[in-house]
Formats: structure tokens, sequence, C-alpha cells
């Protein structure tokens, strides 16, 4: 059994424990918060007072990010493996000084789940497999930021090399009749900001960047994600390619039902298995398989059993890149360098 304390408790930190609760071989021993109050777990005081009475495998810290960096050095410096939830500091300052503390520890990983998430993941697994050739262009019309970025540099390839950004905003109206906390009741189209933004990794490889306020939420505007390649192009959940000598075809990609409805089942490209839902009877949403398979993931490389997760170094680079769109979008300049926050110069 691999144990995990979480710090914080707000509702991330509350789908840990909620998630450990139903895995098998995972325990959620704690929960580290401000002020007492009844949770699932036992509650601590301190990070110093979960670490001695709770004596976790790792830590996981769901906290907000101007404060995640302190928890994550005082892990580190008492030898505890951390997985923080994104991102790990605030701004690139805050980057560059978690990573000149821990960095070079290999005790700390990021909670970026997106490309674990089953569309996704199936997505990953037609451009891994080659169906549509090599990348060269990933656009992402979904999320925001860090979790966008993490898209694009999974599907490209991409590691922590600088990318050149150029962003503009522009503001339209748009109703907003879902938020986090549910059905608004917003009757009238407000403004919104969309920020469109290029982003060249090097290689010729580029991504586009298409957000608009509340769109992970806001059901009146359409998800879209596009990847192309030199053998065809993967758009939503359809792929084009060369099959063969004068045989270009479309295929959809198929997301079955689970045994267990709502279950998630397979989701196949004709007869081939894209992804396979390994929590099949939990009833988990695609954001529950997703953390679920992060934490499972970081019990193996506590315990030495499998790769690193995500590390520092990538989440890190998400959010510089994130940062460095928001930076572009504001003066209206091209930022043509990313200083990854392990660099020194």
């Amino acid at each position: 059994m691999t144990s995990f304390a979480v710090v914080g408790a707000g509702f991330r930190a509350a789908a840990y424990w909620r998630l450990a609760a139903r895995l098998d071989g995972l325990s959620c021993v704690g929960a580290v918060v401000r002020t007492p109050r009844r949770l699932p777990v036992p509650a601590y005081g301190s990070v110093d007072e979960c670490l001695a009475g709770a004596r976790p495998d790792f830590l996981v810290t769901a906290l907000p990010r101007t404060v995640n960096p302190d928890v994550i050095i005082a892990a580190v410096q008492r030898g505890v493996p951390v997985l923080a939830e994104t991102p790990p500091a605030p701004d690139a300052e805050g980057l560059r000084e978690l990573w000149a503390a821990v960095g070079e520890s290999g005790l700390v990983q990021v909670a970026e789940q997106y490309l674990l998430m089953p569309t996704h993941a199936a997505r990953a697994a037609v451009v891994d497999r080659g169906l549509i050739g090599v990348p060269s262009q990933v656009h992402v019309s979904s999320t925001q930021l860090y979790h966008a970025v993490s898209l694009m540099r999974g599907l490209l390839g991409a590691g922590c090399e600088p990318v050149t950004v150029r962003a503009t905003r522009h503001r339209a109206p748009l109703l907003d009749p879902l938020n986090r906390a549910g059905w608004t009741g917003a009757t009238e189209p407000r403004p919104a900001t969309t920020t469109i933004a290029t982003l060249d990794f090097g290689a010729g490889r580029r991504g586009l960047y298409d957000f608009t306020d509340n769109q992970t939420r806001n059901q009146l505007r359409f998800r879209r994600l596009l990847v192309r390649g030199s053998h065809g192009e993967l758009r939503d959940d359809e792929i084009v390619r060369l099959a063969g000598p004068r045989a270009i075809v479309r295929t959809p990609l198929v997301r079955g039902r689970g045994a267990h409805d709502p279950d998630t089942g397979p989701i196949t490209l004709g007869d081939e298995v894209l992804f396979r839902n390994s929590y099949a009877g939990l009833r988990f949403n695609d954001d529950e398989i997703a953390t679920a398979a992060l934490l499972e993931a970081t019990a193996a490389w506590v315990r030495g059993d499998g790769p690193e997760p995500y590390p520092l170094a990538e989440g890190a680079q998400d959010h510089l890149i994130g940062l460095a769109i928001e930076e572009a979008a504001d003066t209206g300049r091209t930022v043509t360098t990313i200083t990854p926050p392990w660099d020194a110069g």
C-alpha cells in the first residue's frame, strides 16, 4: 500500500482523497489544513505534524499558486516526494526560485493530467502510432494557458526548448449560462475576452492557442483540437490520412460505452483500440480517470516501479509559456524567448 497526504482542503484536494478511497493499493492518510474541520481523512495543522503522525510516502499539494512553492520546498527539504497541483509557482521569478531550491532534487512532479484524459489519450495514441505522419501543428481551443500548452507540447513531442509567442486579445458579447457552481441564470450577454496566440516551438512545430473566458464550462462555445501531420490530420474525433496508393480515408474515433453505464468504454479507430478504461466499474468521469491515472503513476514512481509522471521541468515550462501568452497579449509585443527556470543565464 502506497500512502499520501494532501496539503489543502479545496475541491481539488477533495478529489484526491475521494479517488484514493476507491483505488486499490493507494491510501490517503491525512490532509494538512489551516483551520480544524471535519474531513473524511485525518486532519493535521502543519506539514511537520502530518509527516510525523501519518508518515505518508508522498505529498500532494493542492494549494493556491502563491503558497505552493513554500510547501513544496518544505517537503523536499525533509526528503518527501511531492505531486504539486498546477501551476507550481505564481510567476516566472517564482518558478526560477522554486527550481533553484528543489529542481535538482528529482523529488517534484506536477499534477498535469490533461494528456491522460480519455479523449486526449486516444488522440495522442493516433499521433504516437504515426497514423497522420510527423506532427507539425497543434491547434487547441478548449482549455486555458498551461493546460493547453501541455497538450501542444505532448502532441508535438516538444521538450523544454525556447518558444516564440505572438498573441492578441479582443472582447465580444457572450452569454455565460454555466460556471463552476452550475447554472448562472444569466439572460444577457456580457463582454468576454478571447486570446489568440501563435507558438513557435522550433524545428517546424507550431501551436495555435484560442481561448475565450470560461470556455471550459461555457457550452455555447465548442471545444476544438486539431493536429496536422505530414500524412494527414486529426480534427477532434476524426482523422483523414493516406491509407494507400490513391486512397485517402476519413475515420472516426469512436467512444464505446462501458459494461457499467455510465462508464467510459474503449475508444477505437476502426479495429484499433486507442484507449482502454483502467477503472471500469468505478464510473469515473474523464477528469477522475486522468487524476486517478496520475495518482497511480506517482505512487509507482515513488516506489521505484515506474518513470516520473510529469517532472517539474515540464510543468514549469508549460506555465512559463502560458505566462508568455499573457504577456504577449497584454503588450502586443512578440515574446521571442522563454528562459527555462533551470537556466542560470
